[in-house]
């Protein structure tokens, strides 16, 4: 793969040897952003399970107590009044049989999905469509539920959902280059917390195998995956 200068210079100051704690990660993310807009920072996860095995699966949501930086457009399966409670609480597109319709037939201009539970036999057959790009609404991260206006504002509010992929790979992301070192850290301690929650009873072994932190088309910082505790530890002295 061909990289760019920037991303070559990037990668020099990056020791593939050496594995950081989250803040210093989070410290050589934000230095070696190479984007000109505010580049994302993401992490993936290589978890001890297997995903082909259903009581291995590791899926769930948390509020990210700083947010993600970006806020988020949100589409509501809904009619009637609860169609009117998404509206007030600030999704961009609400709508129905209609609607349904036009993502079947490829309309993908958001980011999240939520339906409430008497359309979802409909909004089923929009598997093949928002299930490869991780949009499809799911009872366990609260996506299909009456409630619509709370998870509307839960999503804008810096709410992510997270999937292991078939490769035990796991990715979120906690926010902007432009963010206090602070911030990412707090942000990362806490979906990683909800992550070691959500710890299969059947996954064997190492669970948590290896972190790695990245921004938007930069390379990747190794992260030390035992370090779960006391992340902000060094800011608080």
């Amino acid at each position: 793969m061909k990289r760019s200068k920037s991303w070559k210079n990037a990668a020099q100051q990056i020791d593939r040897e050496a594995v950081l704690s989250p803040l210093d990660g989070v410290r050589v993310a934000k230095k070696t952003a190479t984007t000109k807009f505010d580049a994302t920072v993401e992490v993936a996860l290589r978890l001890g399970v297997d995903p082909r095995k259903a009581d291995q699966m590791v899926r769930g949501t948390v509020n990210l107590p700083h947010g993600t930086g970006k806020t988020a457009r949100v589409l509501v399966f809904a009619t009637g009044d609860r169609a009117e409670e998404a509206r007030a609480a600030g999704a961009d597109i609400v709508g129905a049989d209609e609607l349904i319709d036009e993502v079947a037939k490829g309309r993908l201009d958001f980011d999240a999905v939520v339906a409430t539970p008497d359309l979802m036999g409909k909004v089923g057959r929009l598997g093949r469509v928002l299930g490869p790009r991780g949009l499809m609404p799911n009872p366990k991260t609260g996506t299909v539920t009456p409630a619509v206006g709370k998870a509307v504002t839960d999503i804008k509010g810096g709410k992510i959902e997270f999937r292991v992929d078939r490769h035990a790979n796991l990715h979120f992301i906690i926010g902007k280059a432009s963010f206090e070192e602070r911030q990412l850290v707090e942000n990362y301690a806490a979906a990683l917390d909800e992550v070691l929650r959500l710890k299969p009873s059947a996954a064997k072994g190492r669970y948590l195998k290896k972190v790695t932190f990245a921004t938007s088309m930069g390379p990747g910082i190794p992260v030390d995956p035992n370090m779960t505790r006391g992340m902000t530890a060094e800011l608080d002295a």
